[in-house]
């Protein structure tokens, strides 16, 4: 029977977990603007509240005496986790990550109040006392700096969050367990569970490590991409130069003749097509090579140095203008990289169906938006109905994703717009993500 007492020591040990765990969310979470997230707390000490009166319902159903704490400990990790992502404004699996990672954390510190026999005041204080000082050893050993870097790979976050899951899970099985090992081997059991969740950490430092590392190694591969992709338009200038520099006398003979001749109509004419000839001849390899720079996405611009590389080796004319620096874009940047990568893509298939095949790529950043355009040479006729469904391609049915699989990755932000147009030979394809507040 649960009874009043027992609704208040149950709600007293709920609620000293909650605070344990807010304390240690600061620090997997490295969290520096402690007060603004304090301001937050009021919400989520609903939490213990809802558990408490959860667990007494269950308690009203006799075969749920042995799954009783894991339904309830799943029911607060739940609500923990939707609290975090409101708090935070992270995702929802970077949101049961940190959860659960705080979570880890917060049983091995009731694991050690176990250790000690006292009264339920003296555990509650010695409960917070330990999660703050392990805290505070967190933030000296920047374990929450490597974890928000962990977090940070995206593409992995659900992998990350599962596991965390599991070890949290894992932790609160040993902790039930504890009551069915014999007194005197508590010491060694508990003892053995605080050394799991050392190994635990450093799983996860090493995991992020691991990550640092490879964004290191892709960071480098961007930079020789780059390099690369300079050292090729440097070639191709330098060769533009020399093939002037061998024609230069027999241009300044034709020019001294027509200015001998007194035809200065005709001069000015020869002079202006000379200048156009060279500008639009070396000035788009310049333009490329210098403007690649402000596209500050690193995801972003190894694909878009990719994209460059394979466009020249198939002979298609590249326009590049990035005129401002773009560090950021409001939506995660892997699906950016995505939609980026499937308009190029569909750009470059279809220009490559032209006799003179082009595409031309702009990005243009003000304040918080970021406009995206991909226009490429085009001789189809376009089906408007058609172009968002499955397998469209302008070489028949079935044999593309056409723009759906683009559309359906849109769907999450109701913050980007988009539009298509075909005009002239002309295939335009926009996008523009607004910046949320």
């Amino acid at each position: 029977m649960f009874s009043l007492s027992n609704f208040l020591v149950g709600f007293l040990d709920t609620l000293t977990g909650h605070l344990a765990l807010t304390v240690f969310l600061l620090a997997v979470t490295d969290e520096r603007a402690v007060k603004r997230r304090l301001k937050k707390l009021p919400l989520l000490l609903l939490s213990p509240l809802i558990a408490v009166l959860f667990s007494a319902g269950l308690y009203t159903v006799p075969a749920l005496e042995t799954s009783r704490y894991f339904i309830s400990s799943f029911a607060i990790l739940v609500m923990c986790t939707l609290w975090v992502r409101w708090a935070w404004q992270f995702r929802f699996w970077q949101s049961l990550a940190a959860t659960c990672m705080a979570g880890i954390f917060q049983v091995a510190d009731a694991t050690v109040s176990m250790l000690v026999p006292i009264s339920l005041a003296a555990t509650i204080g010695l409960h917070l006392g330990i999660s703050i000082a392990i805290s505070l050893l967190l933030y000296k050993l920047r374990f929450g700096a490597w974890f928000c870097l962990l977090l940070e790979n995206k593409s992995a976050s659900w992998q990350i969050a599962l596991l965390l899951f599991a070890l949290e899970a894992a932790m609160e099985m040993l902790l039930r367990l504890a009551y069915g090992i014999q007194p005197r081997f508590l010491t060694f059991y508990y003892l053995l569970a605080l050394t799991l969740v050392v190994l635990m950490a450093v799983l996860i430092v090493h995991l992020a490590q691991r990550f640092d590392t490879a964004r290191k190694i892709q960071a480098q591969q961007d930079v020789i991409a780059q390099q690369r992709l300079y050292e090729q338009d440097l070639e191709m200038i330098r060769r533009e130069v020399r093939t002037f520099r061998h024609d230069y006398k027999n241009l300044l003979a034709s020019l001294a003749e027509q200015a001998g001749e007194g035809e200065l109509e005709e001069l000015c004419h020869t002079l202006s097509e000379l200048d156009a000839g060279f500008d639009q001849r070396l000035g788009n390899k310049i333009q490329l090579s210098t403007q690649i720079g402000n596209l500050q996405l690193p995801e972003a611009r190894s694909l878009l140095l990719s994209k460059l590389t394979a466009m020249r080796e198939k002979g298609i004319d590249c326009r590049l203008e990035a005129l401002y620096p773009i560090a950021a874009v409001d939506m995660d940047v892997w699906d950016f990289v995505r939609c980026l990568g499937i308009l190029i893509d569909n750009a470059m298939e279809a220009a490559l169906n032209t006799e003179r095949p082009w595409v031309e790529i702009v990005l243009l950043a003000q304040e918080r938006q970021v406009f995206l355009r991909v226009s490429n040479s085009y001789t189809n006729v376009i089906e408007p109905g058609k172009m968002w469904d499955d397998g469209w391609s302008t070489k028949g049915a079935g044999r593309g994703l056409g723009l759906s699989s683009y559309q359906r990755i849109l769907e999450n932000y109701p913050n980007v717009s988009t539009s298509a147009s075909w005009e002239n030979g002309v295939f335009v394809q926009e996008m523009t993500v607004e910046g949320r507040a």
